[in-house]
């Protein structure tokens, strides 16, 4: 008779699920016992998984420094450099060279498991980070900043692990898996939302270095808690013969769009510290990642979905809304405009990541979408040098917010020539 599993839950070791193949359709579905019916709530409903809330709670520890890095990294370099377009080329940097390496790292995940993968990249992160920050405390020369920054960009892709999971447990059902990867936005725009408010404090009121060392143990901590949930890990996917995701139709065009949507986030980022430039902006900049979290929970139990070509244009005309009131001088009419900027990232995220999911192949799906990710972070770091550049060189203190209007009308005018979205297949 074989030994049952155990997994660990918030409330201590429990008896994992068994799953079964359904005789009729084959996804895998778990037995549930006819006298308690399914919650209402269909993000409850979720959570009624076994194993869910603690594969969670681990990822979401994990992925709160993608929140942090960045912030943290702008206030301890402009603070020790006194130049912000520093800070921001060695913030693109560490990007742009997570970029490269996030592909072969979740290539690694799909052949060999997230537990023996995510743990070792996490910790060559978070190594990099603490020396990035005693460099910066040294004032050591501009060069060695750029050095550690590439040299240590290996965080593996957090949200891309659970995705996965939520898409294994949900195989079959895609209007749960749809409200499982609304949750997920919900989750990137949340850690968005509290880790720069959390790296603002830290290096506004402790020293500039606090916000880097945080970060670098949240994510150590959460990838060791998310590697011991094994009964929610996907299985190892066999080698396969059909090549890179990419070689997919549609694939690249939709890689294009996410260019030029991460740099909407990464120049509002740069742009908008600079202009509050105290330790309210970390708050300030956070209301930008509420709307986006309140509009993804609302978009996640929508039974209906917009096409991407109809969020991208939303996102640029909202994208004018924290010009117009940075030009009044403001921070108050600035919060409001972040926050109703906001509402169009997570429908628009979310549209782009379910179109990435039918593209790709089950068995390169956490590739697949570390590609999508790759291509916002290429776009973030273009965008946070040019919100870099603009912050230090602006004509008059509002300049910098064109950055992030130009680069979501030209994702608009990307997914409009290039069709993106118009026709999409499943893979197998």
């Amino acid at each position: 008779m074989p030994q049952p599993d155990l997994t660990l839950t918030p409330a201590g070791p429990a008896l994992a699920p068994r799953y079964r193949e359904h005789p009729a359709s084959g996804p895998l579905v778990r037995h549930r016992p006819p006298h308690r019916p399914a919650p209402r709530n269909p993000y409850l409903r979720l959570f009624a998984l076994p194993g869910t809330r603690a594969f969670t709670a681990g990822n979401l520890i994990a992925r709160m420094p993608s929140g942090m890095f960045g912030v943290s990294a702008v206030i301890m370099i402009a603070g020790r450099y006194d130049s912000y377009a520093l800070a921001g080329a060695v913030t693109a940097t560490g990007l742009a060279a997570g970029a490269l390496a996030a592909p072969w790292i979740a290539r690694l995940v799909d052949r060999r498991g997230q537990a023996r993968v995510a743990v070792p990249a996490a910790a060559y992160m978070a190594l990099g980070q603490l020396l990035l920050a005693l460099c910066v405390h040294e004032k050591a020369p501009a060069w060695t900043l750029f050095l550690i920054a590439a040299a240590t960009a290996t965080a593996p892709n957090m949200g891309g692990m659970s995705r996965a999971r939520w898409a294994h447990l949900l195989r079959g059902d895609p209007d749960a898996l749809h409200t499982a990867n609304a949750f997920e936005q919900a989750v990137d725009e949340l850690c968005f939302m509290l880790g720069p408010v959390l790296a603002a404090f830290l290096g506004s009121m402790l020293f500039p270095e606090a916000g880097t060392l945080a970060a670098a143990t949240l994510l150590l901590g959460g990838a060791l808690l998310l590697a011991a949930q094994r009964s929610t890990e996907p299985p190892i996917a066999p080698r396969t013969a059909a090549g890179s995701p990419l070689r997919t139709r549609g694939m690249v065009p939709l890689l294009a769009v996410f260019l030029a949507t991460g740099a909407v986030f990464g120049s509002m980022e740069v742009v908008a510290l600079a202009f509050v430039d105290g330790p309210v902006a970390g708050p300030v900049l956070a209301l930008q990642a509420a709307g986006s979290c309140a509009a993804g929970l609302l978009y996640g139990r929508a039974r209906r979905t917009a096409r991407l070509r109809t969020c991208l244009a939303a996102m640029a005309l909202l994208m004018a809304m924290p010009l117009l009131a940075a030009t009044t001088g403001s921070l108050l009419a600035l919060a409001g405009g972040l926050l109703v900027a906001g509402m169009a990232t997570a429908p628009t995220m979310l549209t782009g990541m379910g179109l990435v999911q039918r593209l790709t192949p089950a068995s390169q799906l956490n590739e697949g979408m570390t590609l999508a990710v790759t291509a916002l972070l290429a776009g973030v770091a273009a965008g946070s040098a040019t919100g870099g550049w603009a912050a230090d060189h602006a004509p008059f203190p509002a300049f910098g917010f064109l950055a992030p209007i130009a680069a979501a009308t030209l994702a608009l005018a990307l997914c409009t020539a290039t069709g993106v979205g118009r026709r999409t297949r499943v893979q197998a």
